[in-house]
């Protein structure tokens, strides 16, 4: 038997995933659950040691349940959360914990990269506006108030490349995952020379990047010693979460969208050339597919928005902490009205990025009332965060990037309710497919296309990837939503100022 297999690097947790050669391209999986530090409000960290080491047990544990021969194993990708700064030295030491994507902390340098280069420029340059989830920022801020460690970086990776290297000692990234970094010139698919000139940032500390298809190196014989592999085994470059996502639902062609709730939200639409949002609104990257690329929108708390609220609900329970509390939440909030009875949810936990772009943002629940109970605040985040995901939507109509039919994956998109919802305000058809493994998925049909398995990314998606059930608009639904998403998209502007201010009191109530 033939077997390839996917890394996913989560931010909740690592996936590895088998997915077998043969027709029925029989998939199996095995996760194992990561911890988030959170030293200070908007702060976001992991140690990149605890994920070589849920790697290391996923792989495992794959192997010994599903009695695997490693050596059937004839290609490896990963698949990774993006924009994530891995810092090593000289000798590949990691320097400090990494500072994750939806970490806010590096505002300040956000701005300063807007008022030093210019916001058009940045457009030009790299395709993206300079926000604090990117990782050229993070680095800024870790010069302004780490400079002992800043001193000390050779080497910047993203998390899914930090597997790589600890795979096959090779140091390398993909196109995708770069795309994120705020250092990458999109549209020429190789790193901005001008931009790190600007910033006094050397590329050197940036590995090459190549395609998602080409093969990074082989897993080393340590590697192989830790993890169960067997050492020579081909390591596919891989791609950021979003593209193999994309990748792993066939969201590989225009016209075809990828609306993935995970913790994060994201809309993704694939180009046959690079189209920049003139405000930088939506992210322009390159897609895990030779030659194209994507526009994408994101909800930085999607279904970490329903997390946060099941937290809340149930704290401490263990019983509602498992999906069954989930599907208790759903069914409730399935009896309530579409608009949840005059009440909206702003899904801004962790500040947000598109259209906004704002840190300071903070979520809120727009109209309480006496008369809402529980299953209306559950419906309401559901609603909140489509909303957002509608508004990407209309920015990408307004570049003319076709939006035909979308394909959920993500743990949100296994409710019926959600892609109802969801549905009804994109306007399109939401089709869900057989195998919702994401971006492992993506990963392993990437670990396969660079070892020759199969001789493209669109003709393994159309061999692979199988849609079981359709979710169309609803027309009533798309009435009541028409007036609530007009009132959502005012309330941001309304509260802006008062965020910003918000945040300066709590910046200041932690200096005590």
């Amino acid at each position: 038997m033939t077997y390839f297999l996917g890394l996913d690097l989560g931010t909740s947790a690592v996936k590895a995933l088998l997915l077998s050669g043969e027709p029925t391209a029989e998939v199996r999986s095995y996760s194992v659950p990561l911890s988030l530090s959170t030293p200070r409000p908007g702060w976001s960290e992991q140690d990149p040691g605890d994920w070589w080491q849920a790697s290391v047990r996923a792989i495992r544990e794959l192997l010994s349940r599903t009695g695997t021969d490693a050596a059937e194993i004839q290609g490896i990708a990963v698949s990774g959360q993006m924009h994530g700064a891995t810092l090593l030295d000289e000798a590949g030491h990691v320097l400090r914990p990494c500072i994750l994507w939806n970490d806010q902390r590096s505002g300040a340098e956000c701005d300063w990269i807007t008022g030093r280069v210019g916001l058009d420029t940045l457009l030009e340059w790299v395709g993206n506006p300079a926000l604090a989830g990117f990782t050229l920022p993070k680095l800024l801020w870790v010069r302004r108030h780490e400079p002992a460690i800043y001193s000390r970086i050779r080497t910047v990776l993203l998390p899914k490349d930090y597997l790589n290297f600890r795979l096959t000692g090779r140091l390398a990234t993909d196109v995708s995952d770069a795309s994120g970094t705020l250092l990458f010139d999109v549209a020429h698919r190789c790193w901005s020379e001008p931009l790190a000139q600007a910033v006094d940032v050397p590329t050197s500390w940036f590995p090459a990047a190549l395609e998602s298809t080409e093969v990074v190196g082989q897993v080393s014989a340590d590697a192989a010693d830790a993890s169960g592999l067997h050492p020579g085994t081909p390591v596919v470059a891989g791609g950021a979460d979003n593209a193999c996502a994309a990748v792993g639902t066939g969201v590989v062609r225009t016209g075809q969208v990828l609306a993935s709730i995970g913790t994060s939200g994201t809309l993704v639409a694939p180009m046959s050339e690079p189209r920049v949002d003139p405000a930088g609104r939506l992210h322009t990257f390159c897609h895990a597919v030779p030659d194209t690329w994507y526009a994408m929108g994101v909800v930085l708390s999607a279904g970490g928005s329903l997390q946060w609220w099941r937290s809340i609900l149930f704290p401490g329970d263990e019983k509602n902490q498992t999906d069954a509390g989930y599907g208790a939440m759903l069914e409730g909030a399935s009896r309530v009205p579409a608009g949840s009875d005059g009440l909206i949810f702003l899904p801004y936990l962790t500040g947000e990025r598109t259209p906004h772009g704002d840190p300071d943002a903070r979520g809120a629940f727009f109209g309480l009332s006496l008369r809402h109970g529980r299953d209306h605040l559950t419906r309401s985040v559901l609603e909140g965060v489509s909303f957002a995901l509608a508004d990407s939507a209309d920015l990408m109509r307004a570049l003319d990037v076709p939006l035909h039919t979308v394909r959920t994956t993500g743990g949100g998109a296994q409710s019926p309710l959600w892609r109802e919802i969801l549905a009804s305000l994109l306007g399109s058809r939401v089709l869900t497919a057989l195998t919702d493994s994401g971006p492992a998925f993506g990963a392993a049909i990437l670990a396969g296309v660079g070892t020759g398995q199969w001789a493209s990314v669109a003709e393994a998606a159309d061999a692979l990837v199988h849609i079981t059930k359709e979710t169309p608009p609803d027309e009533y639904l798309q009435g009541v939503y028409s007036g609530y998403h007009r009132l959502y998209d005012r309330l941001y502007p309304s509260l802006a100022g008062d965020f910003a201010a918000l945040a300066r009191l709590a910046e200041n109530g932690d200096r005590r």
